[in-house]
């Protein structure tokens, strides 16, 4: 038998064999059998001799079921996952032969997928390293062809693995990426260390600009800052903002197609604008950077009512929308063919606007590498091969990636909104048994009682015909103090009463109140990932359950809708954190509620006021479970 089975003794110390044929033989065997027992100080004294090699051995690694099947307890439930692993590599592992300037990128592409990460000094070196090459670099690329242009990866590692695939070996294939490598996906920080590892070894081949993310603004605001303090440091993602600022803004593909991020600006005329222009520093909110990175083509592009050249890009909250008239001016001034573009997801991955009619060739080109963008959106990704002037869209799907909750939040804290829902509904329960009846109950036995041993007290000492009357005094005494005194004291004794119930359920409510927007908030968030800037669902929604929130968001456009605020530039005063929205939410809910309390107590009194709320919570409960099934 092998280390992992439980080892079972056939042949216990004291068989059951003797003791059953005894029992079998009649009375006079189990007289016999009675007397070999042995006696208490036998039974000790053989007890002290037994022996650690005497005791049966377990493994810890099975468990064991009634039939004798064993169970492993090691396996993963779900064996076809893998699992993560723990190995942190060491320095000769990621940079060959400790050369920080030569990292192994296909160690790191393999240690990255099965989530693995770097010592805090080995990612520093790095980004570091990527830094110093990014910065070295002019402002405006000039790249011939062949070359493989890429859109937005937004933290989906797995999908930049499928993306390689498509597009070609990094180590034979020269690569352009337009932006938007951080936020929004839960690796982004797996992106960035393996694109900057491969610009430290294939510096020549892959080029990296800048997109709208690549600020401390956005990445404070989404999910890369939080990645970073979750998975490393503070000191990893400072290291990575300020690399941001050494991106390049723009790249010249053949002398042919200008390649940025975003889009044009009023103030962009010619390429020297471009080049000439300042990026080592955080995108401002108006002016040529933020263009180059927030503008959009107007969604009409090429059928436009209005004759203005830029409009208010109001889906981004800054920046502009530019028009065909815009582009095709811009590209025949500084002898150009297209504009090509991130920026916006896409359906299909990419899209082709109007062509151009100088050129007849699509005035702007829009790229988008990541699929099924917020695990929402159902969306293609596609990248461009430009080879020997022919132009190749390659489209694919998304990638299946390991699951992590909302903003890196872990599974206990995740479910204490659930545990404490239910704390409280199992207080009100308690407090639900606590019916009109009893609240209204008169206290008559125990004023009328008081009387009594009074009375009795003070006749005891009385000569009889005295007491006789001394007691039919106190019997007058007694019935004026009941019809006076006693209805004040029952009412005292009352009101008493309902006070305490009142801040009992007050408290449990309160309570209930604030688990039940937690939990509302968890799950919201769970749900919908982000889509909703706001984290609430539309009415009815929550209410149909995860498979009916999957289902809800059926259409690329339904899920574009949805996450339509949190494509705007964020607001400059740092918005509140999720603790601190919840915390409003229940603020207002239990002031809201409170009124709602206070109007009723006024309609109806206190009482009635008392049941209809303690109504009101149980019937809330009741809803949530018939809603959430458990």
């Amino acid at each position: 038998m092998s280390g992992m089975d439980v080892d079972r003794d056939e042949s216990p110390p004291h068989s059951s064999n003797a003791t059953a044929h005894s029992l079998q033989s009649g009375t006079e065997d189990a007289e016999m059998h009675d007397a070999a027992l042995p006696s208490a100080a036998e039974s000790s004294a053989a007890a002290s001799t037994i022996t650690v090699a005497g005791i049966p051995k377990v493994g810890f690694t099975v468990s064991s079921a009634e039939d004798i099947v064993q169970m492993p307890t090691t396996e993963r439930i779900v064996a076809d996952v893998p699992q993560p692993t723990h190995e942190v590599p060491s320095h000769d592992d990621v940079f060959e032969d400790g050369n920080e300037a030569l990292p192994r990128c296909e160690f790191l592409r393999d240690h990255f997928f099965r989530e693995g990460r770097l010592r805090e000094a080995d990612a520093l070196a790095i980004i570091r390293g990527a830094t110093q090459a990014l910065r070295a670099e002019p402002t405006l690329l000039a790249l011939d062809s062949p070359v493989t242009i890429c859109g937005d990866v937004h933290g989906q590692y797995y999908d930049l693995m499928k993306l390689f695939e498509v597009g070609g070996d990094p180590q034979t294939t020269q690569y352009l990426f337009l932006g938007d490598y951080v936020d929004r996906g839960y690796f982004s920080i797996e992106c960035l260390l393996y694109l900057y590892a491969l610009k430290l070894r294939h510096g020549r081949t892959l080029f990296m600009l800048r997109g709208n993310h690549e600020c401390r603004h956005l990445t404070d605001y989404f999910t890369f800052k939080l990645e970073c303090l979750q998975k490393y440091s503070e000191r990893v993602y400072d290291a990575a903002a300020e690399s941001f600022c050494a991106l390049p803004l723009g790249a010249v593909v053949n002398k042919q197609f200008l390649c940025i991020h975003g889009g044009l600006s009023p103030e962009l005329h010619t390429l020297d604008d471009l080049r000439t222009l300042n990026r080592f520093c955080e995108p401002p909110t108006h002016g040529l950077m933020c263009d180059l990175l927030w503008a959009d083509p107007v969604e009409d592009f090429g059928h436009e009512k209005s004759r203005s050249l830029f409009t208010h890009n109001y889906a981004r909250g800054c920046s502009y929308f530019f028009s065909y008239a815009a582009t095709c001016a811009f590209l025949e001034r500084n002898g150009l063919l297209s504009l090509v573009r991130a920026h916006e997801a896409q359906d299909a991955g990419y899209r082709m606007y109007r062509k151009s009619k100088a050129t007849g060739f699509p005035a702007v080109i829009t790229l988008f590498s990541a699929p099924n963008y917020l695990d929402a959106y159902n969306n293609k990704a596609a990248v461009l091969k430009y080879e020997n002037n022919v132009m190749n869209i390659r489209q694919f799907n998304y990638s299946p990636h390991p699951y992590w909750l909302p903003n890196f939040m872990d599974v206990f804290t995740w479910s204490l909104p659930f545990v404490g829902e239910k704390m409280t509904d199992m207080l009100l329960s308690i407090l639900d048994i606590c019916t009109k009846d009893e609240l209204e109950e008169d206290s008559d036995s125990a004023g009328s009682s008081m009387i009594s041993t009074d009375t009795a007290a003070v006749t005891a000492s009385m000569p009889s015909a005295m007491a006789a009357a001394a007691a039919a005094a106190a019997a007058a005494a007694a019935a004026a103090a009941s019809s006076a005194s006693g209805h004040h004291a029952r009412q005292l004794e009352l009101e008493q009463r309902r006070e305490t119930i009142r801040r009992k359920i007050l408290a449990v409510g309160k309570v209930a109140r604030i688990f039940h927007v937690l939990r509302s908030e968890a799950e919201t968030i769970n749900e919908l990932k982000g889509l909703l800037g706001t984290q609430r669902l539309p009415a009815g929604q929550l209410s149909a359950g995860g498979r009916g929130l999957r289902m809800a968001v059926l259409s690329f456009e339904e899920a574009k809708r949805y996450d339509r605020d949190n494509e705007k530039m964020p607001p400059q005063r740092w918005p509140a954190s999720p603790g601190q929205r919840v915390e409003d939410a229940v603020t207002q809910a239990m002031a809201d509620e409170q009124a709602a309390y206070d109007a009723a107590e006024r309609q109806v009194g206190p009482l009635a006021a008392l049941e209809e709320r303690l109504d009101y919570h149980t019937r809330a409960m009741s809803q949530d479970k018939q809603s959430y099934g458990y």
